[in-house]
């Protein structure tokens, strides 16, 4: 399988998952560590437009600003984030199936479209509600707290504030809706 590379000024779809399906975040400390990496590693080499963290995958949404060596700093910050968890869980071995997903972004209504998707992750896998969900981008976008994201970008991307949650909620509601046939 050819991998994707990551080339500066594209955004790009970045997920995995624990290898066989296992967890990569037993709790809300691994989650906040793995953001922390995240930050460490790859701010300022990246912009964030929407991120979510479940409890045996991830998802995020990036666009690449300067991809010097970056292959070599994510899997830092992968590494990084899979040896601490492994120290505390007293576990060897891989954390991750083999390579980091990537899928380049070609249009801005895919990005859109996949930024409504990342955020309504706890609610597909979950069933939770997802503006309540505290390891996703989403209410981060609705406060004012000083953020590593690229809030007004992703908000202009929408049309706006109100149609940034209008999109999200439509999107819920339509999910949420029975189909029968007769």
């Amino acid at each position: 399988m050819k991998l994707e590379i990551l080339e500066k000024g594209y955004c790009y779809h970045i997920y995995n998952r624990g290898i066989n399906g296992c967890d990569i975040f037993s709790n809300n400390d691994n989650k906040r560590y793995f953001l922390s990496r995240l930050k460490h590693y790859l701010i300022p080499h990246i912009s964030v437009f929407a991120y979510c963290l479940m409890d045996n995958h991830f998802h995020l949404v990036i666009r690449i600003e300067n991809d010097t060596e970056l292959i070599q700093k994510v899997s830092n910050f992968f590494n990084a984030y899979a040896k601490a968890f492994n120290k505390q869980q007293n576990r060897t071995g891989s954390l991750f199936e083999k390579h980091f997903k990537r899928v380049r972004l070609e249009s801005e209504v895919y990005l859109r479209n996949l930024i409504v998707y990342v955020h309504l992750n706890p609610t597909h896998h979950l069933n939770q509600d997802f503006t309540k969900f505290h390891f996703s981008s989403y209410a981060t976008f609705l406060s004012n707290k000083p953020t590593a994201l690229a809030r007004n970008e992703v908000i202009e991307l929408f049309g706006g504030f109100d149609n940034f949650v209008c999109c999200h909620s439509a999107r819920q509601e339509f999910l949420n809706e029975t189909y029968t046939f007769e």
